[in-house]
């Protein structure tokens, strides 16, 4: 059965694509979306690249047919300008038509709907409040996704298997060992813990560094930690491995507040480009919320005007050098700060660059769409390392969620990937309070 959809601007910046994803049926762009769009045309954002993009389309579109009356796509649907008046549908419900875009979406999906029944009309929105306008009202209203993208359930990057204790004491011999497919599917870089039953002492950490069959590897000394950090829970200890291994270009760290995601990532990536010489530089980031919103409005020059921005950022660093500083061998220069081996360096002006021989670290990824993640993932050089850290209860950006964000996305995506690694960090070290707040509030 062909139907309607209409497509609210929040869809149209978050994916682009939107318009041809509707086959065979009919999609209707209001024209007070199109008026929406051009108010961000001019952002330098990825919100503006979007909305020039869905312009630039449209225009393309125009020259085949009148948008008006409908230009038939190549995957049969009818893409439709809706720019006509209609009646007040919604004159009995106390909605105000003048003031709200959404309202007249509303409006003018009741009236496609009582104009032609036989063609159910859907509102597609990301947009959780109009989504309930609209079931109020009757009308079918429904989240943008992409469709054929099979999401799996997020795991938290490791297995737990009892073990007797000499099976432990043979795989911490040789190093490895070959993992029946007693739990399903695993995926490349999964980490294993081999402990004793009954609450033995015993224990092995391992990661699966070969599928069919199975392979284990003994982690590395990652636990012995670096810069004196070091890794205080099993899920830090997993991170640090995935961190320090030249073989995994990206890793996704989840966790909540406090749970030591930026301190890792900063601590291997200062690691790894003073004392190993692996990367030229350590690049972080993170996005400044909107992404992208001009930072000219701050005085001083782009680092002074990053600052509050990235003052976790330098929390962090701070905290490895104060620690560095007071152990018997000093790793970090005193102006690590100042030093060329470590730039913050916006979001916003990184599309068209190259960036090879790096280790770049995206914090607070949760509040970038999946087409900003793109951008930045796609400018990675040779020899980069990408290591992308969030926390799905805080997330800022009002076009994604907990499901359209694109930190889930990259770990949706690259969990078949033998160069990525995901590990959920479920344990707060920051400290008894902030761990309990984490926890309750």
């Amino acid at each position: 059965m062909r139907k309607n959809f209409i497509l609210d601007t929040n869809v149209l910046l978050y994916d682009p694509n939107a318009i041809n994803i509707f086959a065979d049926n009919t999609v209707i762009i209001p024209l007070e979306v199109i008026e929406q769009l051009d108010t961000f045309k001019r952002d330098i954002t990825e919100l503006g690249n979007n909305a020039r993009a869905v312009i630039q389309q449209l225009d393309l579109h125009r020259q085949n047919a009148k948008l008006g009356e409908g230009v038939r796509l190549d995957n049969g649907s009818l893409l439709r300008v809706f720019a006509g008046e209609c009646e007040n549908m919604l004159a009995n419900t106390g909605l105000d038509l003048d003031t709200s875009v959404d309202n007249r979406i509303l409006n003018l999906a009741v009236y496609l709907n009582e104009r032609d029944a036989d063609t159910p009309t859907i509102i597609v929105t990301k947009s959780i409040n109009l989504r309930l306008k609209a079931d109020a009202l009757g009308i079918y209203a429904e989240d943008y996704a992409e469709p054929d993208k099979h999401r799996r359930e997020m795991g938290v990057g490791y297995h737990e298997f009892e073990r007797d204790p000499e099976e432990i004491d043979q795989f911490l011999r040789t190093g490895h060992c070959i993992l029946e497919q007693e739990n399903g599917e695993f995926t490349p870089n999964e980490y294993v813990l081999f402990k004793a039953p009954n609450d033995g002492k015993e224990q092995a950490l391992g990661r699966i560094t070969q599928l069919s069959p199975t392979k284990v590897s003994k982690l590395s000394a990652a636990s012995a930690g670096i810069l004196g950090i070091k890794p205080l829970n099993l899920g830090q200890c997993f991170a640090l491995d995935a961190l320090l291994d030249e073989n995994i270009n990206l890793v996704t760290l989840l966790g909540k507040a406090g749970t030591g995601k930026t301190l890792l990532a900063v601590a291997a990536g200062l690691f790894q480009v003073v004392q190993e010489d692996v990367y030229h530089r350590v690049i972080v980031s993170r996005p400044t919320m909107p992404m992208g919103r001009d930072i000219g409005y701050i005085p001083g020059d782009v680092h002074e005007k990053m600052r509050p921005w990235m003052q976790p950022i330098f929390d962090a660093i701070e905290l490895i050098r104060e620690i560095d500083r007071r152990s018997r061998r000093r790793s970090l220069p005193p102006d690590i700060l100042e030093s060329d081996e470590i730039g913050v360096e916006p979001l916003t002006y990184i599309r068209g660059r190259s960036i090879p021989h790096q280790f770049m670290i995206i914090d607070e990824a949760q509040n970038l769409t999946p087409h900003e993640v793109k951008t930045i993932i796609t400018r990675v050089g040779r020899g980069t390392k990408v290591v992308l850290t969030g926390d799905l209860h805080q997330i800022d950006n009002p076009y994604v969620d907990a499901y359209s964000n694109g930190f889930s996305c990259v770990i949706d995506r690259f969990g078949d990937e033998k160069i990525s690694a995901h590990i959920t960090l479920t344990k707060g070290e920051r400290s008894e309070l902030a761990e309990i707040a984490a926890n309750l509030l």
